[in-house]
């Protein structure tokens, strides 16, 4: 039974195709957000193309606040976008923040040559405001489609469309931007293809098991039975008609998750931000080669995030270590690790670039090894209340990702001065340390009790459940 169940799973299931849309879906969200951090350098600078597009002569400030704008939109809508997506399912919550931000991309640099840096930011953070779902989206879907034990590669193979989406922009960025389309085309190129994704998911994407029309008999039971088994209890499976707001505001396990999300949020977004400028003001790079030397360590962060994968999937089958020791391990390779490299990262001379390169493709390959720490262990701790926990610590993680560029925007006030960005990488450096010490001491994968209210322990008491005969579906 057990190598039937194995060998069946193995192959790709309904639920795989799920996840991977959800990765598309990640990728074209992000090539949307990036785009504005790689375009604006050749925005502010016709010499970086010599082509003849508009130029802003925007500040340093300016630029910061511009940089931020998406942020201010996406914290406001975190916990409302997690409430959406568990009252109304994941898919259509997610295809309305891709769908409708894709237009807003499109129409970025129009908004520019209309109203200049005060319209353009008032754009992004709309974006960012509708936006604000597509995690809790992410992480709803996730909890219903995904069995725990494929949870961990599954589940990080799907927010491995986050690098990718950077990847791709950083990547196109330098040739659209050199090109007769010049600038404007690189967010021509995010709002498009994250249109075409929009399309596809209407046909190909679904909330949960149930609502997917052509899911085989076979491929459902394995699903609901592996949620099922997951929990204590069968009857807690029935899912909670209250949020447990203040337990779950008062939960050590979340509020370390909550940590960790931030301090992974401040230097995940004060990197991918803020290297184009690191590139060409302390290295010295032109806008292509820049665009292609941003993209690297992203793809170093791709391939290694599937090396983590397998070797996890390998421990844990082994029996070498469990779930709770999996998310601590990866955890601190993923914060400790970018956080030594980072502090060598600012000791780089300007003409050090192949080594400052290393580094980053250190820090921020490396980096990937959080995602199976802390990023799903909002499932672990709470299935019935992922997407509520994902919207909550979103919110705050990107309260960091706002206050991080404008950060950096007081203290790089010489993009040229290598002892100011030095700063930039210490204060990071030391916001790993601490994030990930909290998890590693204070985190869990067991499921809480207010995962499972109790002012629905009387509904049920008076629910039974039919036990499954999964001898003749083995899946």
């Amino acid at each position: 039974m057990e190598k039937s169940s194995n060998r069946e799973t193995s192959y790709f299931g309904v639920r795989h195709l799920q996840c991977l849309m959800i990765f598309f879906g990640l990728t074209v969200a992000y090539t949307q957000r990036v785009s504005f951090s790689v375009a604006i350098v050749a925005m502010t600078d016709r010499n970086a193309t010599n082509l003849d597009f508009e130029e802003y002569q925007w500040s340093e400030k300016t630029k910061s606040h511009l940089l931020s704008a998406f942020f201010w939109g996406y914290f406001l809508t975190q916990i409302p976008g997690g409430q959406l997506a568990r009252k109304y399912g994941g898919k259509i919550t997610m295809l309305v923040s891709v769908g409708v931000s894709s237009i807003l991309a499109i129409l970025t640099p129009f908004c520019a040559r209309m109203g200049d840096w005060k319209l353009l930011f008032s754009l992004r953070m709309t974006q960012g405001i509708i936006q604000g779902s597509i995690f809790p989206s992410s992480h709803t879907i996730i909890s219903k489609w995904v069995p725990p034990e494929e949870r961990g590669s599954i589940g990080t193979f799907c927010y491995t469309g986050v690098q990718f989406g950077s990847v791709l922009i950083m990547a196109v960025s330098g040739v659209i931007a050199s090109s007769s389309i010049g600038w404007p085309g690189i967010f021509y190129f995010s709002g498009i293809v994250s249109l075409l994704w929009s399309f596809a998911w209407c046909f190909l994407g679904a909330s949960s098991p149930s609502e997917f029309k052509w899911i085989s008999a076979e491929e459902k039971i394995y699903i609901e039975k592996s949620l099922l088994t997951s929990a204590k209890h069968e009857e807690e499976q029935i899912i909670p008609t209250k949020i447990p707001w203040i337990k779950i505001l008062t939960s050590v396990p979340f509020l370390v998750i909550l940590v960790a999300q931030c301090t992974f949020a401040w230097g995940f977004w004060t990197l991918l931000i803020q290297i184009p400028s690191y590139m060409k003001n302390i290295l010295g790079q032109d806008i292509k080669t820049n665009a292609l030397l941003s993209a690297v360590p992203y793809i170093a962060n791709i391939l290694l995030t599937f090396a983590f994968c397998a070797l996890n999937e390998y421990l844990i089958k082994r029996d070498f270590i469990g779930i709770n020791k999996s998310r601590m391990m990866f955890n601190t390779i993923g914060f400790w690790v970018p956080a030594i490299s980072l502090v060598l990262l600012g000791y780089i001379r300007t003409d050090q670039s192949h080594l400052a390169l290393m580094l980053l493709v250190i820090t921020i390959g490396m980096n990937s090894a959080s995602a199976l720490g802390f990023l799903t262990n909002h499932i672990d701790i709470s299935p019935n209340f992922a997407g509520i926990l994902m919207g909550i610590a979103n919110c705050m993680a990107n309260l960091a990702s706002i206050i991080a560029p404008l950060f950096v925007g007081v203290v790089v006030t010489n993009t040229k001065n290598v002892n100011q960005w030095r700063i930039v990488f210490f204060v990071t450096a030391a916001l790993y340390f601490i994030g990930n010490l909290l998890f590693i001491l204070f985190g869990q994968t067991k499921i809480q009790k207010w995962n499972y209210p109790k002012e629905d322990q009387q509904r049920r008491d008076h629910i039974k459940f039919k036990p499954i005969n999964m001898e003749n579906n083995a899946y």
